[in-house]
């Protein structure tokens, strides 16, 4: 009697999906449209990027206003994810690429037309929601179309194409900041998602199958551990994001830190009872038992930490620092998105047999990368110093590539299919919190040296390269994490007898 209750409980959780019966090619087309997504949603952080002094001068935006346009967007785009994966769980994953990509293109018109930064930082905080909405369906699909090796190759392309739009995101903007011009330049960066999104909605519409049966159970989406989740994340990033140098800066914004561990605390209490009277909360605990899903998520939250304020910092010193323009400041990641793109097929196909000492290497490798960008814009002369950035950028790409799809492949290794678009949202939470919360940290330590030596170091490059250095350091401890609990992973597994999945 008790295993019938529980396997009622389980059923009503986590309704049985229904067998898609596509032929392979459509089951690849509408890959390809879930990808393109994915893409879009990606390619709308990174690109931005390379706008922020633009911006910063067209709209007389201080600091805290430009690591908003960055985190804001970020922020939403996380909280907004695990809801919006239960959502396709339980019902229609195409209604919400369709609503999710509807709302993105609102919101880009928006932000193109922002006659302010108040407006601006709106638009983005929404635009986030979009994208919250759309990505888990994208990894829930991939986990429904395909199943052992050929998901494994999925995943790799997948890994692929995010590596190509993160990376070649900033020389994208670049270019249409040049040819927009330095005045409103920036705008097209939001102006070219209406056709893109558009065409996307249309293929989305034709192509995307229905995945599930319709359920009329009510649905659970935990709104009080939402806000808990909202407030733990705010109180962490807040005292970074008001951190200028500035002597007028507020000494006391630290002690919001010790309120972000008081929320995260209530936070884990209330999920805990939550689902105790058999609710479905926000955070799913139960599957952090999983070592290789827990693991896998702690590793790209904290890769994720890193790389997008590497990328960010980057340019920042190009243009800041150097004076580059920003299509050429861009340009300096474009080796990075076709190694890191040639990588994740590999590591996509290899992932089955090699397992994780894959993903530790590419991190190895990330470290390296860090380091070495470090070392270029500290000793190279600045003439050779986008040329030697744009090396060491080739060999982060290579390695990047090695971390981001086969980690996706074996963080889901071990979820039923059924669960797999909360596990899936919950994986990419971690990666857009830690994104926030790394890029927030790396610009309050980039614009407070730049704001403390200002005066005091005549040499423009000196006093843009110590920025970079100090911000850097963020990277660096993230980098360090995310090593640390791949090797304890692969300590785990020695002991356990399983190096694959």
């Amino acid at each position: 009697m008790p295993d019938q209750s529980s396997d009622a409980t389980t059923e009503s959780a986590h309704p049985v999906t229904r067998d898609i019966d596509l032929s392979p090619r459509h089951r690849w087309r509408a890959y390809w449209v879930a990808v393109a997504v994915a893409a879009l949603t990606i390619l709308d952080l990174t690109k931005v990027n390379v706008a922020l002094p633009s911006i910063e001068a067209a709209l007389n935006a201080g600091p805290t206003e430009l690591q908003l346009v960055v985190s804001g967007y970020i922020l939403t785009f996380g909280l907004v994810l695990v809801p919006a994966g239960r959502l396709g769980d339980l019902r229609s994953r195409r209604v919400l690429f369709l609503v999710g990509l509807s709302l993105f293109l609102v919101t880009s018109l928006a932000c193109a037309l922002a006659p302010n930064t108040t407006v601006l930082l709106v638009a983005r905080v929404l635009q986030g929601v979009a994208a919250g909405i759309q990505m888990p369906q994208v990894l829930g699909l991939v986990q429904q179309l395909f199943q052992g090796k050929e998901r494994g190759r999925a995943f790799g392309l997948f890994g692929a194409t995010i590596g190509i739009a993160t990376a070649f995101g900033p020389t994208l903007g670049g270019l249409l900041i040049a040819l927009g011009g330095d005045t409103d330049g920036w705008r097209l960066i939001f102006w070219i998602n209406i056709p893109l999104v558009a065409v996307v909605i249309a293929l989305a519409a034709w192509l995307l199958p229905d995945t599930r049966t319709k359920s009329h159970r009510r649905l659970d989406l935990d709104p009080v551990g939402v806000i808990l989740f909202a407030l733990t994340i705010l109180a962490l990033m807040w005292p970074f994001l008001f951190t200028t140098g500035s002597p007028d800066d507020n000494p006391n914004r630290w002690w919001l830190l010790v309120a972000s561990v008081v929320f995260a605390a209530v936070f884990v209490f209330w999920e805990r009872r939550y689902a105790e009277h058999g609710r479905m909360p926000l955070m799913p605990f139960s599957i952090f038992s999983l070592s290789s899903y827990r693991n896998g998520v702690l590793i790209s939250t904290a890769y994720f930490s890193a790389v997008p304020a590497m990328f960010l910092l980057g340019t920042l010193y190009l243009q800041g620092g150097l004076g580059l323009e920003p299509v050429f400041a861009g340009m300096v990641t474009i080796g990075f998105a076709v190694a890191s793109a040639w990588s994740s097929w590999i590591g996509g196909n290899l992932v089955t047999r090699l397992g994780r000492p894959l993903v530790v290497w590419g991190i190895v490798g990330m470290v390296f990368t860090a380091g070495g960008l470090v070392l270029v814009a500290l000793f190279t002369a600045p003439e050779w110093t986008p040329w030697a950035m744009a090396a060491v950028m080739v060999v982060g790409g290579f390695a990047g590539g090695l971390v981001i799809s086969p980690n996706q492949t074996l963080t889901l290794a071990d979820i039923p299919v059924r669960s797999g678009g909360v596990a899936g949202s919950v994986g990419q939470l971690g990666q857009r919190i830690g994104t926030a919360v790394g890029t927030a940290i790396a610009l309050a330590l980039f614009y407070a040296t730049v704001y403390r030596e200002q005066g005091a170091v005549d040499d423009q490059v000196v006093l843009f390269h110590d920025a970079y250095a100090s911000g850097m350091i963020t990277v660096g401890v993230f980098l360090g994490l995310a090593l640390i609990v791949g090797v304890a992973d692969l300590a785990g597994r020695a002991r356990s007898g399983s190096q694959t999945p």
